[in-house]
């Protein structure tokens, strides 16, 4: 039995419908928790007793909504099968949330949508967009824990506490610096791969190079073929002592 039942419509919506299947079963642990037909019929299968069956045995349809969704005359069809799952779904009591892809995707407007249907634009929706993907995935996941309680157990989505902050590199082949004025909460870093030089807080930091410092110091590589002079402090001043 599924946990989650993801409507779409092919052709409009369908990448967020795949990225969430794929996202949510890693969360859940198993693919057969989340539903989504173009995987979940297998071949041989007749589709109608399978999509209906599984809207009717799934705790929450996700409804993902793409950019050209209400422009869509199969709406107003009664054989489309995006609109009879929408359907069967509000007829059960099934939670039903509507999914915007991308943040440019507006919220529903009851006079654009079939009669049927009106009720979608007073169910409060969700955004999921690629650009602020683990941020718009933890706020979702947040509201599916209410009907699947697998999700309340989520970590590695839940955001920062307010006032700390993290920070994470990969691979670095050169110099690698973190700077930040911290006043509070705390601070995290997590540095993988480094072949370089790395700064995680304040001071100077040398590496595989010599660092002397004070009134003077003199540091000679490789070979010296001629003389080294030193002067030191005020030169006129030196002379009237003698030195």
């Amino acid at each position: 039995m599924p946990d989650v039942f993801i409507n779409y419509r092919t052709g409009d919506g369908e990448k967020t419908a795949l990225l969430l299947e794929k996202e949510l079963s890693a969360i859940l642990g198993g693919e057969e928790r989340i539903f989504r037909a173009t995987r979940s019929i297998k071949p041989g299968q007749r589709f109608p007793e399978e999509l209906l069956g599984n809207v009717r045995r799934s705790t929450v349809l996700l409804a993902v909504i793409g950019p050209n969704w209400i422009q869509s005359p199969r709406l107003h069809d009664e054989d489309d099968w995006v609109r009879r799952e929408l359907l069967e779904a509000f007829a059960l009591g099934i939670p039903v949330v509507p999914v915007l892809e991308g943040h440019r995707t507006k919220r529903l407007d009851r006079a654009e949508l079939p009669v049927e249907l009106a009720w979608l634009a007073d169910t409060q929706s969700v955004h999921v967009d690629l650009e602020d993907l683990q941020a718009d995935l933890t706020r979702l996941v947040a509201r599916l824990a209410d009907w699947v309680p697998s999700f309340r157990a989520v970590n590695h989505l839940r955001p920062p506490a307010p006032g700390s902050a993290t920070n994470s590199a990969g691979d670095v082949h050169g110099t690698a610096i973190q700077g930040r004025d911290i006043t509070t909460g705390d601070v995290g870093t997590v540095i993988k791969g480094d072949n370089g030089t790395i700064h995680a807080g304040k001071g100077n930091i040398y590496r595989d190079s010599q660092h002397f410092s004070g009134d003077g110091a003199a540091y000679v590589a490789g070979d010296n073929h001629g003389g080294i002079g030193h002067q030191f402090g005020d030169s006129h001043k030196n002379e009237e002592n003698g030195r």
